[in-house]
C-alpha cells in the first residue's frame, strides 16, 4: 500500500525513551538560525589508496615513491601539477582531482596525512612486540569501516561519534526544532547512531513521503486510522518500537519536504553522478535549515569502489573523476548559499592500501592513510600531522609492504571536527573516549 523508501528512521532505541513528534514543522521557526555550523562526511568505502591521491614532489620523496610504487607509480604527467603548501614543500594529486588540487592551492583544502584507528600512539617496535593495545581486526573492510565511524577502535560500539556529538547537541538544545541532527544521503549509517539522538535517511531525487494517499476521503480516513494506530500503545515494546520509528519518519519527511518545497533552485551545476546527486541534496537541505529550525547539522555520502586489489589504475581516474568534480561542485554551493564558512566537508575512508602494488596492478588492505578537509574555516593548502617514511620495513611500516602506522588517531581528526562544530574540550571525551591516550588536540586545520 506505502513505500518508506527514500526517508526511513534507522534506530529506534528504547520505546519508552522516545516521545511521538507532532508531524510538520514547528511554527514560529526563524528563517536562519544564528551561528550556523554543518559537517559533511564523504565516506570512500572500500580503502582509498590515498598513495596515490597525493604525493610529495621533493626529490627525495618523489625517487622513494616512483622506486617502491613500481607500477602504481605515477608519472608527472599523470599528476596535476605540483602546488607548493604553506610550509613550501611541493605536492602533486592525482592528475583525476584538479578542483582539488585548485582548492588546495587557494587554501580552502587541506590535507590531514596517515590517519587511522588507534587506541593510543603507536611504534613500529611497539606494534611488532604486541606490547601495546592494538586495534581489533585490522586490515579488515567491515571493521575499520566501524572504527572509522564510531572512534571506538577495541570492543564494540553501538554509538557513532557523530551521533554521540548529536547527543550533545540534543542535550544542550542548540537546535530549535525535534527535526534530527544527523542526516544520511548514503543509506544506513552507525556514524550518526546516538544513545538519545537517532538519524534519518535520505535517498537523493526519491519522493520524501508515504506513497499510496491521496485527497480523497477514503484515502485520508486510511491515513487517519493509520496515525491513530501508531500512537497506540499496544505494550509490546518491539511493536511499540516500530511504531515510533514509523511515525518519526513520517514527522520528519512531513517536515523536510514542507522545506524544500518552499527553496529556490540551486544555480550551482553539480555533475549528474551519484556522489554529485548526494551532495546536492545535502546543499538542498542546507538551504532550508533555517525553516528547519538548525542550527547544527551532520550529513553523509560516500562513494563506493575502493577495495582495487587490481586494476587500481583504471578504477582510481573513474573514482576520483567523480569525486573531485562533486567536491568543488558542492562547495561552490556553499559558497552561493553563503555559507561557505559554516560547512566544512572531511572524508573517511576504511584504510589506505599497501605501498608496494601486487603483481595485477592493484594494492592490499593497509591502515594510515589521508584525508581532504573542504570549507571556508578551513586553514588550508597546508599538509596537517606527519606523511610516512617511504621505506618498505622502514619506521613508519608495520610489515615489509608500505602498511604505515598512523600518526594521527580518528580520535583526534574527529575531535578537530567537532571542536570547530561547538563541542567544547570538556565534552570531547564523551564523543571520543579514547581523546585523552593522545596529546594535542588542536590539530590545527580549523579555524
Amino acid at each position: 500500500m506505502f513505500t518508506r523508501r527514500g526517508f526511513v528512521r534507522i534506530s529506534a532505541g528504547a520505546a519508552g525513551s522516545l516521545a511521538l513528534r507532532p508531524f510538520g514543522l514547528i511554527p514560529g521557526l526563524a528563517q536562519s538560525g544564528p551561528g550556523y555550523q554543518a559537517l559533511v562526511c564523504v565516506f570512500l568505502f572500500g580503502g582509498n589508496d590515498s598513495n596515490n591521491m597525493i604525493v610529495p614532489m621533493d626529490d627525495t620523496n618523489y625517487k622513494a615513491y616512483q622506486s617502491i610504487r613500481g607500477t602504481l607509480a605515477l608519472a608527472p604527467s599523470n599528476l596535476t601539477a605540483p602546488v607548493n603548501s604553506v610550509s613550501g614543500a611541493p605536492y602533486s594529486f592525482h592528475a583525476k582531482l584538479p578542483e582539488v588540487a585548485s582548492m588546495f592551492a587557494s587554501k580552502e583544502l587541506a590535507v590531514v596525512a596517515n590517519v587511522g584507528s588507534l587506541v593510543q600512539p603507536l611504534s613500529r617496535t611497539q606494534y611488532q612486540a604486541q606490547n601495546l593495545p592494538i586495534p581489533s581486526n585490522l586490515f579488515s573492510h567491515s571493521d575499520q569501516q566501524q572504527q572509522w565511524q564510531t572512534s571506538i577502535a577495541q570492543g564494540h560500539a553501538g554509538t557513532g561519534w557523530a551521533g554521540r556529538a548529536a547527543d550533545y547537541i540534543a542535550l544542550q538544545q542548540i537546535n530549535t526544532s525535534s527535526f534530527p541532527t544527523f542526516l544520511s544521503v548514503a543509506g544506513n549509517t552507525i556514524q550518526g547512531a546516538g544513545t538519545q539522538s537517532q538519524p534519518v535517511t535520505v535517498t537523493p531525487g526519491e519522493s520524501l513521503t508515504l506513497k499510496g494517499f491521496t485527497a480523497a476521503p477514503a484515502s485520508q480516513a486510511r491515513w487517519q486510522a493509520m496515525n491513530n494506530l501508531l500512537q497506540t500503545n499496544s505494550g509490546v515494546l518491539l511493536a511499540q518500537a516500530a511504531d515510533t520509528t514509523l511515525s518519526n519518519s513520517i514527522s520528519d519527511a512531513a517536515a523536510l519536504a514542507t522545506a524544500l518545497g518552499t527553496s529556490s533552485p540551486l544555480k550551482t551545476q553539480f555533475p549528474a553522478t551519484g556522489l554529485g546527486a548526494q551532495l546536492q541534496q545535502i546543499a538542498q537541505i542546507i538551504q532550508v535549515q533555517g525553516k528547519l529550525g538548525m542550527r547544527r547539522q551532520i550529513f553523509f555520502a560516500s562513494l563506493s569502489g575502493f577495495d582495487t586489489h587490481a586494476g587500481e589504475t583504471a578504477t582510481l581516474n573513474t573514482l576520483y573523476g567523480e569525486l573531485s568534480p562533486a567536491l568543488a561542485a558542492f562547495y561552490a554551493a556553499t559558497q552561493e548559499l553563503g555559507v561557505a564558512q559554516n560547512v566544512t566537508t572531511f572524508t573517511e575512508s576504511d584504510f589506505s592500501r599497501t605501498f608496494q602494488p601486487t603483481s595485477s596492478d592493484g594494492s592490499d588492505h593497509a591502515w594510515g592513510s589521508h584525508h581532504l578537509v573542504l570549507g571556508g574555516a578551513v586553514n588550508g593548502g597546508q599538509i596537517y600531522g606527519a606523511f610516512p617514511t617511504f621505506e618498505l620495513g622502514g619506521p613508519s611500516d608495520t610489515d615489509t609492504r608500505g602498511r604505515w602506522i598512523p600518526t594521527t588517531a580518528i580520535d583526534q581528526y574527529g575531535a578537530a571536527l567537532c571542536s570547530w562544530f561547538g563541542i567544547p574540550a570538556a565534552a570531547l571525551s564523551s564523543v571520543f573516549p579514547n581523546l585523552p591516550n593522545f596529546g594535542s588536540q588542536n590539530l590545527g586545520f580549523l579555524g
